[in-house]
């Protein structure tokens, strides 16, 4: 199941995104925001990023004005290997090679139509493990390193 949460800014392009996300016959779970009254990005990017590191989502999309807010606030919850994509080929690497597990996209900077096909490719990619494996050991290292 994936889990989509937007702010105020972004709540048109989350309908946009859980409209394709039905279109694929996913299941999904809308966690916020709900309306264009001034949300706090950094509760919905916290709550959709524990949902993922524990299993209760595999994969989730958070969408700001930029993906920048929430893509910080969500990096944040260790598990998280959260990506901001405003392009195709970045959004089908962040999953073959760093097997991300939340995709952040910017309202304001990428459009319904772009921001679908990124969506669909980041969805249908597939880790390719390998070599990519050993960085994401790494990536648990360094997190095992802050506690």
């Amino acid at each position: 199941m994936i889990a989509i949460a937007c702010d105020h800014t972004a709540l048109h392009l989350k309908g946009e995104i859980i409209s394709l996300l039905k279109a694929k016959g996913l299941e999904y779970e809308d966690m916020g925001t709900y309306s264009e009254e001034r949300a706090e990005y950094p509760e919905y990017a916290e709550k959709l990023a524990l949902s993922v590191v524990s299993g209760a989502h595999e994969k989730g999309i958070l969408i700001c004005g930029t993906g920048i807010g929430m893509s910080i606030a969500a990096g944040k919850v260790n598990g998280t290997r959260v990506c901001v994509c405003s392009d195709c080929y970045s959004a089908k690497l962040s999953r073959q090679h760093n097997d991300s597990n939340i995709l952040c996209l910017g309202a304001r900077v990428v459009g319904s139509e772009l921001a679908k096909m990124i969506v669909d490719i980041w969805l249908d990619a597939k880790f390719e493990g390998g070599r990519h494996a050993e960085r994401i050991a790494k990536f648990a290292e360094i997190e095992k390193r802050q506690k």
